[in-house]
């Protein structure tokens, strides 16, 4: 099997060759991983990574200056940064984290959320789009392309009590900016339709180690119908398109809900929050699987004769051989993991026997 007809086979619960795998890395990480290997772990493992590109910004775009967001901060200067979406960020210098400081923290009229100018892809190209979809087919590999956040998104630019404050007590001031990423993420998913990608991944972080973030009947009133929406759109011109969905900790709650709204595959599956067999008990085929090996306890805590007990343990209960399990660490593989426990996970998966 080639990546894609593995990928496709994978996600449809079909037999395939071997289970697809992948991991991903802090720099830290990955410079010790080069240096234990001998090459970039990206060249050295055999990974079942996808292919694809995103919307671009024609030439000319001219986007909004968010510095006067933030004006006791300088961008580029003690550790500040300011994104995309106009988030400010402050290195504090541990590795990726950054402080998070919100562009509408001060907001006190509606007005001010009205007039955030928030990016519009409405006028993007699809061009790189659409050449890294082929691209990536001629490769023999499947063609994936994250649509965005939504939920995650809007927290940031408003701040994160404050968003939970507004949805509880102003909804519309909440609505407005989640209808505003809404619509950015629907026009890169209807784009990667019409362009034949594979698979749109979503997602947003909605819960803790322990249960939602918020009551779910709040997400479903608020977050599912907007994911519906952009799943709909997608899947009305291309029926077949997977759709793979992200959230951290504990969702029990709305797996229902996910799969009812077209989610085909679910991830990280935090072996720490949930049990990857009772999902699989009660969804069946209907859910797929990427991730399931713990970042919170394997690959940081774990010998490598724990990784390979892991990895068979779960090839072997969730039945791997008949597609439907993506095996990969639940979040990004951070400093503490010993180089060992990675090269362990590679090996166990090519050892796997069906």
């Amino acid at each position: 099997m080639n990546k894609r007809e593995r990928f496709l086979a994978f996600a449809g619960f079909k037999d395939v060759d071997r289970v697809p795998r992948h991991a991903g890395y802090v720099q830290d990480l990955r410079e010790r991983m080069t240096a234990y290997l001998g090459k970039d772990p990206d060249e050295h493992f055999d990974m079942d990574q996808p292919g694809g590109d995103g919307l671009r910004a024609p030439e000319g775009f001219k986007f909004p200056d968010y510095s006067v967001y933030f004006p006791e901060y300088k961008d580029g200067k003690d550790g500040f940064m300011i994104d995309g979406n106009g988030c400010g960020h402050v290195s504090h210098g541990f590795h990726h984290f950054t402080e998070y400081i919100s562009p509408l923290r001060n907001a006190s009229s509606f007005e001010e959320i009205k007039s955030y100018p928030i990016v519009s892809n409405g006028s993007f190209l699809d061009d790189r789009m659409r050449a890294a979809c082929l691209a990536a087919h001629q490769k023999g590999t499947y063609a994936q392309v994250f649509v965005g956040h939504m939920y995650e998104k809007a927290w940031q630019v408003r701040g994160y009590e404050a968003f939970l404050m507004d949805l509880l007590t102003q909804r519309e001031w909440a609505e407005l900016l989640l209808d505003r990423f809404c619509d950015n993420n629907l026009r890169v998913a209807v784009a990667a339709a019409k362009a034949g990608y594979d698979c749109i991944t979503t997602g947003d972080d909605v819960a803790n180690q322990n249960a939602m973030m918020f009551q779910p009947d709040l997400w479903r009133q608020v977050m599912k119908p907007r994911w519906a929406k952009v799943i709909a759109a997608a899947r009305e011109i291309k029926p077949d398109v997977h759709v793979w969905y992200h959230s951290d900790g504990n969702i029990w709650d709305i797996l229902d809900d996910l799969v009812e709204i077209g989610i085909t595959i679910l991830n990280p599956v935090q072996p720490e929050c949930m049990d990857p067999v009772a999902i699989r008990k009660r969804f069946g085929k209907r859910l797929a699987f990427d991730g399931c090996v713990g970042t919170q306890t394997t690959f940081p805590f774990g010998t490598p004769d724990d990784m390979r007990r892991r990895v068979n343990d779960l090839a072997m209960t969730l039945d791997a051989k008949h597609g439907g399990l993506m095996l990969s660490p639940t979040h990004v593989l951070e400093p503490e993991v010993p180089p060992e426990n990675v090269e362990a996970f590679f090996k166990a998966c090519d050892q796997l026997t069906y």
